[in-house]
């Protein structure tokens, strides 16, 4: 947990041909350095792989912050669980915070951050715009992302899931009970796993030499209002889907309040399938068929990365990919006449 750096700060000071305190200064994010000085101080400080040790083995600041671009989602809360598991073994606190996708949100987050320092960043399906990214890099914070939404910096660890086996391996479960025409609402398409898994889809369906309407693919945004929005088109078409695979549990709810509102039942009319396997989905009626991503793995699993960049040490692998499950119920049945 004590790990010594490879390089102290009096020999950076010599390479660079400055005082120690210059040095600690640009370390710990000092304004009071010349911007000459600092690029030379950093460049020493990457090239010899420096990074401050955590007193008592811990992150400086005793805290890792967790970001997320809005927390009104149940999946939130499950990777909150992963992160606070490590984090209250490692008797480390966690501080959440919500961006809502503006500047000025993000530069707040940043300005608060700074002020009460802290040991490691999480951002889930955050986009981290370059200015801040080098901010972090010069301040020496550690960073792991979890579901990135855009192609991350190149030494900032991802964590995610296979969210393309995991949406091929649906729709093939609804082809392989009969399915013909199955209808698919998108999440929000900047994010990579978004794109993964409308992939996962076309593949299973262009392997199974199914033809894809556009007009059964809907993009939507993760939420229970796109479900219900994409579900309604589909279901108001002349010729209508038998099933719907809907890329978060939450619009496969929604999926299931536009059938109840048209006068059918699930899955007597319709199959829903859905992904991520919320807690509440076993509970509905019926309990929802869909691919179980490991939320709370992923968030244990980025809270460990995050503690352990901050001790200095070595990640062996950078980006991880944790599998995904179906996990069958009472939601999907064979098409109606089959």
């Amino acid at each position: 947990m004590d790990q010594t750096p490879k390089v102290t700060i009096a020999a950076i000071a010599r390479l660079a041909g400055v005082s120690v305190p210059t040095v600690s200064r640009v370390v710990n994010g000092r304004s009071d350095v010349s911007a000459q000085t600092r690029e030379r101080v950093e460049r020493l400080l990457a090239k010899h792989g420096y990074r401050r040790r955590p007193p008592s083995g811990r992150p400086s600041s005793g805290l890792i912050d967790l970001v997320f671009n809005d927390l009104d989602s149940p999946w939130a809360v499950e990777i909150i669980r992963g992160v606070e598991d490590v984090a209250h073994a490692a008797s480390v606190g966690t501080v959440v915070s919500a961006i809502h996708r503006r500047s000025s949100s993000a530069k707040q987050w940043f300005n608060n951050m700074r002020s009460r320092g802290t040991g490691g960043v999480i951002f889930v399906t955050s986009t981290l715009e370059p200015p801040l990214q080098e901010e972090l890099r010069r301040l020496n914070i550690p960073v792991v992302i979890v579901d990135p939404a855009g192609v991350p910096p190149q030494e900032a660890p991802t964590i995610g899931a296979t969210n393309w086996v995991g949406a091929l391996r649906a729709t093939e479960y609804l082809i392989g009970l009969g399915h013909l025409r199955i209808g698919f609402i998108a999440g929000p398409p900047q994010l990579m796993c978004s794109r993964a898994r409308l992939d996962g889809y076309r593949t299973a369906m262009a392997a199974a030499g199914l033809r894809i309407h556009d007009k059964l693919i809907y993009m939507g945004n993760f939420y229970h209002e796109a479900g219900f929005a994409g579900g309604s088109a589909m279901l108001a078409r002349p010729e209508p889907p038998t099933a719907i695979f809907a890329s978060s549990d939450q619009m496969a709810l929604g999926v299931y309040e536009a059938v109840r509102q048209r006068g059918l039942r699930v899955p007597d009319d319709i199959s829903v399938v859905g992904f991520d396997d919320l807690p509440e989905v076993r509970w509905c009626s019926p309990p929802l068929t869909t691919v179980r991503q490991p939320l709370a793995e992923m968030g244990l699993l980025a809270a460990r990365t995050v503690l352990r960049l901050g001790r200095g040490e070595r990640i062996e692998s950078p980006r991880v990919e944790l599998a995904t499950e179906l996990v069958i119920r009472d939601s999907a049945a064979a098409p109606p006449g089959l």
